[in-house]
């Protein structure tokens, strides 16, 4: 006698592999230039008055800049 549909053996795929944890380094770099990043900017506006150097938007710009590269890593962190 034939097997009815739902008794019959069924395909399982096998689970999908695990990604490899991160490197130890990930979160150190991430860390660091989320603080790097956000040092800039408030110094781009506490210290502007009082250094000249500061007064640039270049600051402000590479403030923000490290502060995205540091939202990009976090998204590789494992």
């Amino acid at each position: 006698m034939p097997k009815s549909k739902s008794k019959r053996n069924r395909y399982v795929p096998p689970p999908p592999p695990k990604p490899k944890p991160s490197p130890a380094w990930i979160p150190y770099v991430f860390f660091s230039l989320i603080a790097l990043g956000f040092l800039m900017i408030m110094a781009r506006y506490l210290f502007s008055t009082t250094f000249a150097f500061l007064d640039s938007n270049w600051y402000l710009g590479g403030g923000l800049a490290m502060v995205a590269v540091a939202f990009g890593i976090a998204t590789q962190w494992r």
